[in-house]
Parts: structure tokens; sequence; C-alpha cells
């Protein structure tokens, strides 16, 4: 088995992972004690109280619109993990509850012994790891982190801020359904613990890495980090001392959580090659900060 497939093996196994604590938290902690999240989940909870619907069909369909809308700007490798991601997480929501025994016994018991509080706190601390567990390795579980990520592509805001922002209606309407302040309340208390845990996991996405690519296979590794990353790549010139070759060297600037995406991507180019990563303390510029200055009051 070459390093190839081991790394695609080890990536669709986390996201998988992800997928399943991002399932777990909405079928044990969530949906038995009717505590409406944000998301696409979000929205097919209040359809399923509203209908008996089942929410992967629900999930799935919001999603299938979502990425075709997207798919150009976010790219086709992470289209396909989001379509494999997407098909995953529609299956979990079908047998997880038959999987898990008494999932939602367990979940009533545990709200019924800790409190409502508590189970929307385990429901954030899960669906927020399996989210940042999947963005980690470049995927998504739909809808809002779809959403997100497009967004994150041209602001410099965080996916877990953006992701909090459209939950904030999704919950909001739920009111209509439940007419239960108390649980529309618990609900924003999930998503702000989602988004903390988000973002807490991916080490803060504004935190960024600069870092230079030495390989001979410059420019195609050069082609895929535009393409498909739609980051920047500067290509310098190099001579090497011992050698007394010319050589090309790329310098690349990406958020933190980026890194393991490219890194995947320069080995599939040039398992030789070499790198070296370093994390910058401020990153101004199109897809990153905006330059704030402060003036003094004369």
């Amino acid at each position: 088995m070459n390093h190839r497939m081991l790394t695609y093996i080890k990536t669709y196994f986390l996201i998988t992972l992800g997928l399943l604590l991002y399932v777990t938290g909405w079928v044990v902690f969530l949906i038995p004690n009717e505590i409406v999240g944000g998301g696409v989940s979000g929205i097919g909870t209040i359809i399923y109280y509203l209908t008996g619907f089942p929410i992967g069909y629900t999930y799935f369909m919001i999603n299938a619109i979502l990425l075709l809308m997207s798919i150009k700007v976010l790219g086709k490798n992470f289209a396909i993990k989001t379509i494999i991601a997407t098909c995953i997480v529609t299956v979990l929501f079908q047998i997880l509850p038959e999987i898990i025994p008494d999932a939602h016994g367990f979940g009533q018991k545990f709200c019924a012994d800790n409190g409502p509080l508590m189970c929307a706190i385990m429901g954030g601390i899960f669906s927020g790891a399996g989210i940042a567990i999947t963005f980690a390795q470049g995927g998504s579980t739909g809808g809002t982190d779809i959403v997100a990520l497009f967004i994150n592509k041209y602001r410099d805001v965080t996916p877990g801020r953006i992701i909090l922002y459209i939950d904030l209606v999704i919950i909001a309407s739920s009111f209509f359904v439940s007419h239960d302040f108390v649980k529309v309340m618990y609900g924003y208390i999930l998503i702000a613990v989602m988004s903390s845990t988000l973002d807490f996991l991916l080490s803060g996405s504004k935190q960024s890495v600069q870092i230079f690519i030495f390989s001979k296979k410059y420019e195609e590794i050069a082609n895929r980090i535009s393409n498909e990353l739609h980051r920047g790549v500067s290509v310098m010139n190099s001579t090497g001392w011992f050698t007394k070759e010319e050589n090309k060297v790329l310098l690349v600037v990406v958020k933190k959580y980026q890194s393991n995406e490219l890194y995947r991507l320069i080995k599939e180019v040039d398992k030789n090659a070499f790198i070296t990563v370093a994390s910058v303390m401020g990153v101004f510029g199109k897809g990153f900060e905006q330059i704030k200055v402060k003036t003094k009051n004369t």
C-alpha cells in the first residue's frame, strides 16, 4: 500500500470520526430533549418536529443544493469530501439511533439527571469537536459549514463566528414550533459552546503559517495551491551554496487550519519536497486580516 493511499485512508477515517461525533451530539443529547441547534441539522430538526419527516433526508436535500451553488469556488477536492460527508451524515442520522442502544432514552435520562443545560453543553462539545476534526482534514459536515468556508475565502471572519451568526436566525425560528422561550435559549447556549469548541480545536482560524517549499516540481505544486486552496503563491530564486545550483522556492501563507491540506497536496506532487513552516504574528491583506489604524483625537 503506497503512501498516497495511506494518506487518503487516514483522511477519510478522521472525517468519518468527526462526523460520528457530530451526529452523536444530535442523536444522544439534542433531539431526544427537543433542543434545536443551528445549521441544516437544526432546520431538519424543526421540520422533523412539525411533520415527522426524517432529519437525514432533509439534511441531504439542502446540502445538495448548497454544494451545487458553491462547488466552483470551494474546489473539486472539497466538493468530493463534502459529498461523501453528506452521505455519511445522512446514513448516520438513520442508523445511529439503532447502533447506540436506546440512544434517545439515554439522552432523556441524562437530561433528567443533569438538566437541559448540560445536554446543550454536551451536544455543543460533541458537534463542535466533530466539525473541527472534519474541517482540519479539508472536509465539511455540509450545510452552514459550506457557507462558512465560502465566506471565509473572501472575508477575515472565523468559521465558528460565521456559523454562529447563521445559527442565531435558525434557532430563533424554532420558537414558532416549540413556543418555549427557554428552549430557544438552550439552543443559543448550544451554538455558543459549539462555535467556541470549533475555533478552539482549530487553534484559532485567524492564526496563519508561513511556508517555504523547496521542490523541483514547484510549478505543479504552485498551480495546485492556487487552484485547490485558492491561496496566493510567490516564486523566488535561490542558489544552493553546496551544489551551486539555481532553484526556485515557493512562499505560501495560509490559515493554520489549512496547513494539513497543504501538506497533503505537496506530498502528492513531490514526496521529497523540503518544507519549512513558521507561525506569523499577523497577516494583513486579501483573504486575511484588514489593517486597522487607530487615530488619535487631537
